[in-house]
């Protein structure tokens, strides 16, 4: 199968907001996705042949940013119909080439305390937990830890 990775232009947006609403429980907004393009930011979607070998198909994407060596790996989602069938390693992989190509020597990331499956992917791929922000992120009841990742690139 042939993958094939474009840079998100504030044009996708729309296209890649049912994704994101899809994979988290506290999406970014339009204007906050919007926001993490250009600049210090870069971000790439990932196509996959469709049905239709001329149709393609948005499976995920991800946006960094990079500032003085390091790169924080701001959102990654793979649609959750697509999950599980590596597409994720794809898309962290292809994050790190660009981010190295930009000249940093660091990755970093914030990850939910219960989201098991994103803590094996990344720790999988050379990640280690470096840290943790108490009630980070909202829940469906109060908030929730984030556990500080980082791996050298």
């Amino acid at each position: 199968m042939t993958l094939s990775f474009l840079p998100v232009t504030p044009d996708d947006v729309d296209s890649l907001m049912p994704i994101e609403n899809a994979c988290h429980s506290h999406p970014w907004s339009r204007q906050v996705f919007a926001s993490c393009i250009g600049g210090r930011y870069f971000g790439y979607y990932l196509l996959e042949p469709g049905r239709d070998r001329q149709q393609q198909v948005i499976t995920g994407f991800y946006i960094g940013d990079h500032i003085a060596g390091e790169s924080t790996l701001m959102d990654i989602c793979v649609h959750p119909d697509k999950q599980g069938q590596g597409f994720g390693k794809h898309l962290l992989h292809h994050y790190f080439e660009q981010a190295k190509s930009l000249g940093a020597e660091k990755a970093l990331l914030e990850v939910r305390a219960r989201n098991i499956g994103a803590q094996m992917l990344y720790i999988n791929n050379g990640f280690s937990e470096i840290g943790r922000r108490t009630g980070y992120y909202p829940s469906a009841v109060g908030y929730e830890d984030a556990i500080v990742m980082a791996r050298a690139l």
